[in-house]
């Protein structure tokens, strides 16, 4: 059975992104960049909001193909080789290859792709990923938290609700950053 893992880079207070939709100040460098690199690597499948898929389809164009840094070249590779499935209402084709769209999130449906997957699936986007979070469907937490305090914006775990968690690695950058890969064990509403 597949595992879904929730990864995200954010602020050490939590966010993804600031009150003002802003998350430049986590533009990881290169090491950081290699390590994400070696998350994704396994990853079959991505599931996406519409944000994290627009924000996401950079790596299909010819600008991230042409970047002359290793790290980015071999993104691309690993982004381009995975399935996608963006779940949007509004959405009227995708504009990136081995991308299908997908109107509503359906517990079900996850559920029976981690079942049935080859390989590990990934989600992205704080409001998709509380859905998967709030079903129960979640297995292991990839945050990656950079030495930025933004005060608020959109937080990486969604709220009310309760996780209870096993610390699998946690490794320091030279930049500061601090990666922390959780399991989980338990999820509680509130």
């Amino acid at each position: 059975m597949a595992k879904l893992l929730y990864f995200g880079i954010g602020s050490l207070d939590g966010y993804v992104s600031d009150e003002n939709g802003r998350f430049d100040w986590a533009e990881p460098d290169h090491e950081v960049h290699a390590a994400a690199n070696e998350v994704a690597r396994p990853i079959g499948t991505y599931l996406y909001g519409r944000r994290m898929y627009d924000v996401m389809s950079f790596w299909a164009s010819s600008e991230a193909e042409s970047d002359p840094e290793p790290v980015m070249q071999d993104y691309t590779r690993i982004w381009r080789a995975a399935e996608k499935v963006v779940f949007s209402t509004t959405l009227a084709e995708a504009s990136t290859d081995r991308t299908r769209i997908e109107r509503s999130f359906d517990a079900r449906s996850i559920a029976e792709l981690k079942r049935t997957a080859a390989a590990d699936i990934s989600i992205g986007g704080a409001h998709l990923a509380a859905q998967a979070i709030a079903a129960g469907l979640v297995d292991e937490y990839i945050f990656f938290a950079y030495p930025v305090v933004v005060g608020g914006g959109t937080p990486f775990f969604p709220r009310a609700v309760h996780l209870d968690l096993d610390l699998v690695d946690v490794h320091r950058f030279g930049n500061g950053a601090i990666s922390m890969r959780y399991r989980s064990l338990h999820t509680h509403q509130h």
